[in-house]
């Protein structure tokens, strides 16, 4: 069995350098790709039972895999939609295969560790190769319901043609201003300021509020008490007050000129643990920030002119939508030409417990295998995974400069196994020539 042994071991060492070659070839050819994981080849031996004083050469056996864990370098673009992990996991997408037009239909799930996703003809975000980007719906309030972590059930393709349009009411508005102090301006007529303040309501369209701020005159002369009267231009009818309310400022050496306390009227309630007042306008609820009590703001009667310097609002009017990107915890936001902002899918990041255990595909992506164990889904840049990047993709995990060195010694290798077949040979031959 000595020679027979040799000559199989030899032609098996031939078999596995070979295989060993179309590893690094795959890696050479594949160092420009973007998002390539670099495939490894791992030599192992076989061993026969060995008789006394004797041995039969086993051989060897080789097991290729991709080095999923591995991280490439990632490289800035001008696209937000180039979406890269940074660190571990994978992004979920499926193939243009497994999808059809409608956003029901079934998707086979792939993962891969970037992309750069473009909105096709039915503003689904894909690749040129095909693979759309999967993520959970966001609501209308910009927040995420997960359905499940450990499946890909509740994931769905990105569709961005659903949020062209986009428009967000004011729930709350911020009075930062100061209404005047000076015992001058409490005369008999008792002075009054108007304040009209803008606000969006439910359909985007901007409409007003009238907020009158009328001084109550005591017998003395001074006061510290201010009325305050909230009419809707948008109301039935727009002359009508809505909410009324009473503000009394402290004026202490350690406190003047703060809010030292709210009296509720009709149509209005003070909240002194967030310094609101709930009111209802035309459009629905919204809230008045006038600021807490003894907190210095951001309402004050300090001895100088009616002052509105900071009157803030949140919402906004109707926007079309400019573009969408993604922030670093796998929020795709789409971005209004008004300047709004809105959270509409939220991409996860996919992990199992073995990255090199994954089923290699096409086009960089890779399968849930049993080798790899199952999928559980993370929000990005928690527990073990990493972050979401826009406007980056990976590069390929290739090292020419290794591949090349592995590349001599493979050679080498073949060639010391087709050596040994030659000997073999040789001496079979001389074996063969004893008869003679």
């Amino acid at each position: 069995m000595g020679l027979s042994s040799s000559l199989n071991a030899g032609v098996m060492g031939l078999s596995v350098n070979a295989t060993k070659l179309s590893t690094i070839s795959d890696n050479i050819a594949n160092s420009e790709t973007y998002g390539y994981k670099r495939s490894d080849a791992e030599f192992t031996n076989m061993v026969i039972s060995q008789g006394s004083g004797t041995y039969t050469a086993g051989g060897v056996r080789v097991t290729t895999f991709k080095d999923v864990d591995a991280q490439g370098a990632l490289v800035s673009t001008a696209n937000s939609t180039d979406i890269s992990v940074s660190g571990r996991g994978l992004l979920p997408v499926t193939s243009v295969s497994a999808f059809g037009s409608n956003a029901g239909d079934t998707a086979e799930l792939l993962l891969t560790s970037t992309g750069s996703f473009q909105a096709d003809e039915n503003g689904y975000l894909k690749t040129l190769s095909g693979l759309y980007l999967l993520g959970w719906p966001a609501n209308a309030d910009g927040t995420v319901t997960v359905p499940g972590r450990d499946s890909a059930a509740g994931l769905e393709p990105v569709n961005i043609t659903n949020n062209q349009f986009a428009a967000a009411p004011t729930s709350t508005v911020s009075l930062g201003l100061n209404l005047p102090a000076t015992a001058t301006h409490y005369d008999a007529s008792g002075d009054s300021y108007e304040l009209p303040v803008e606000y969006f309501d439910n359909l985007g369209s901007s409409q007003t509020l009238d907020i009158t701020f009328i001084p109550q005159i005591p017998a003395a002369g001074a006061s510290n008490t201010w009325t305050v009267e909230v009419r809707d231009r948008a109301g039935t009818p727009p002359t009508a007050v809505v909410a009324t309310f009473d503000i009394v400022f402290d004026d202490s050496s350690a406190a003047g000129g703060s809010i030292q306390s709210v009296v509720d009227g009709a149509g209005a309630t003070y909240d002194s643990s967030t310094g609101t007042v709930a009111l209802n306008v035309a459009s629905g609820p919204m809230s008045l920030y006038i600021g807490e009590p003894l907190s210095g703001g951001p309402m004050t009667q300090l001895s100088a002119d009616f002052s509105p310097v900071s009157v803030t609002k949140d919402g906004a009017p109707i926007g079309s939508l400019s573009y969408v990107e993604i922030n670093d915890q796998g929020m795709i936001e789409a971005i209004y030409d008004n300047g709004f902002r809105r959270t509409i899918y939220q991409i996860p990041i996919a992990d199992v417990p073995n990255l090199d255990g994954l089923r290699a595909l096409d086009n960089q992506t890779f399968a849930i295998s049993q080798d790899s164990g199952l999928v559980y889904f993370w929000d990005a840049g928690t527990g073990p995974v990493g972050t979401t990047t826009g406007y980056a993709l990976a590069e390929s995990t290739t090292d020419i400069a290794a591949e090349l060195t592995d590349l001599i010694e493979t050679q080498r290798a073949y060639s010391s196994n087709a050596k040994i077949i030659q000997t073999v040979d040789e001496m079979l031959q001389e074996t063969t020539n004893l008869k003679r």
